[in-house]
């Protein structure tokens, strides 16, 4: 279900976006077993990353859904929305050498910051409704962030960050190293899409879906939208940019997290 998702978001970001492209230079995309790993072929040309590497990964399920990326491109390839591409390539290259250490510092650090942590403050003027609002939507998510992980973390109502205990950000990290190094970098990409910790982690654990994530990371410039207009096409390619980042980061930690055996006899599989 969550894969029909990711592609129905990708097709509609792709619907609205224009970007500088390539042409496809093959017909069919397949995917060929390769011991433990699964490798994409693009003809009987093997798949690389930008460093130069063969494009391997350990998942099955991951597998088909990058080639299903190769697949869907029509004449013209636009690498800016095959996200679960871009993913594996960044882990297999690994340009900044990150480790698990590196990324869960990154990412528990990110609280200080998180969306759903600053709040609009209900004494200043006219700000009352955005409040209710963002009370009413964020704190039953910043609720169920602390009693999940049996940690302490306050929202702030001002330009101050909000406090995060250490004992809190070593729970958190905790939490994140027990996944495995390619899981990890989708929390990462899921936390840089809506810009908040909470967020992530509530999809990736089915609390929220890909689409309230968004809209929730979006909640206080959704209001202002009601109140002041829409620009066409604009917020709504934001949007769907957004859904098909998020549900490609959710998508990569789920199967990430579990593992399909390969099977022992080398074979080339059509994807299409």
């Amino acid at each position: 279900m969550l894969r029909l998702k990711y592609c129905k978001f990708i097709s509609m970001a792709a619907q609205c976006r224009h970007m500088a492209t390539v042409k496809r230079f093959y017909r069919k995309t397949g995917i060929l077993c390769n011991g433990s790993k699964y490798e994409i072929t693009l003809d009987q040309r093997k798949l690389k990353t930008p460093l130069g590497k063969v494009f391997e990964i350990t998942s099955e399920p991951l597998a088909l859904a990058v080639a299903h990326e190769w697949d869907s491109q029509p004449e013209i390839i636009n690498r800016n929305i095959m996200h679960l591409t871009a993913l594996c390539s960044t882990v297999l290259d690994n340009p900044n050498k990150l480790t698990k250490e590196d990324i869960a510092n990154y990412i528990v650090n990110f609280l200080e910051t998180d969306t759903l942590l600053f709040q609009s403050n209900e004494t200043e003027n006219n700000t009352d409704e955005l409040y209710k609002l963002q009370e009413n939507k964020w704190d039953p998510l910043i609720q169920w962030f602390c009693d999940r992980y049996q940690i302490d973390i306050v929202k702030t109502k001002s330009i101050d960050a909000p406090k995060i205990p250490q004992d809190t950000k070593d729970e958190i990290k905790k939490y994140l190293v027990s996944h495995s190094h390619e899981a990890i970098f989708g929390f990462m990409y899921g936390v840089d899409t809506v810009k908040s910790v909470i967020l992530t982690l509530a999809a990736s654990e089915r609390v929220i879906n890909v689409e309230e994530a968004v809209a929730l990371s979006r909640l206080e410039e959704d209001f202002q939208i009601s109140h002041w207009g829409n620009v066409e096409w604009s917020h709504e390619l934001a949007k769907y940019d957004l859904q098909s980042r998020m549900a490609a980061a959710i998508l990569f930690i789920h199967l990430n997290s579990s593992f399909v055996s390969c099977r022992p006899k080398t074979k080339m599989t059509n994807a299409t």
